[in-house]
């Protein structure tokens, strides 16, 4: 016989498939964004992707009605 294969064999294969299908279904490790400034809030800072493409959103466009002065004190 030209090609001999170890009991083995079989096992290794079968392990080294297991482990690519775990890894193709892990989740995508999470970004870390760094900036050069100093969030002075206390919260937590929120940085974007300047290379992302955004959603195109349509602002509705209404007329806006003043309030009278006497209405605004509530008298």
């Amino acid at each position: 016989m030209i090609f001999r294969t170890s009991p083995m064999a079989p096992t290794a294969l079968l392990a080294a498939l297991a482990a690519l299908g775990l890894a193709a279904c892990s989740p995508e490790p999470a970004k870390d964004y760094t900036t050069d400034v100093e969030d002075k809030s206390g919260g937590e800072l929120i940085v974007t992707d300047v290379d992302e493409t955004g959603v195109d959103v349509k602002v509705p466009d209404t007329p806006m009605t003043n309030v009278p002065p006497e209405d605004k004190a509530g008298n």
